[in-house]
């Protein structure tokens, strides 16, 4: 775990969907932080520095590359049913790969599987967006 992290700057929320997410992101993890600002150039150079947001956004990718059935049908399902997380419409608890973390995600991407042997899926360009955290 870093000395520093997503959690650190989150508010507290509720997930839309009671549920935990708890297959661990795989391979190279990135997690994307920035702040909602917009900067205007004049003609003189000068700048115009505006901040939409006094807080941050975060998000996390991976390449889910090895699955099994299971577990690639639980994030299928996860995605799809409408009741839960609805594509990228709803949010949910998600047990993060800095343990002993859980952020409030929601999904940031289509969702696209490739089956080895269909016994084996790999979900390539997972990216979630992370709204908050659970208290630890």
């Amino acid at each position: 775990m870093s000395a520093v992290e997503p959690y650190d700057f989150l508010n507290t929320i509720t997930a839309d969907y009671d549920y935990t997410l708890t297959i661990k992101a795989q391979g190279n993890v990135t997690e994307e932080g920035y702040k909602n600002q917009v900067i205007h150039l004049a003609d003189d150079n000068s700048e115009e520095r505006i901040t939409l947001a006094t807080g941050s956004m975060f998000f996390v990718s991976w390449d889910w590359a090895l699955l099994s059935e299971s577990d690639s049908g639980t994030i299928m399902d996860l995605y799809h049913d409408a009741t839960k997380a609805n594509g990228i419409g709803r949010s949910f608890r998600w047990a993060a790969h800095d343990s002993p973390h859980v952020y409030v995600v929601r999904f940031d991407c289509k969702l696209s599987r490739i089956g080895r042997l269909v016994s084996i899926w790999g979900l390539p360009a997972i990216r979630m967006r992370i709204l908050g955290r659970i208290a630890d």
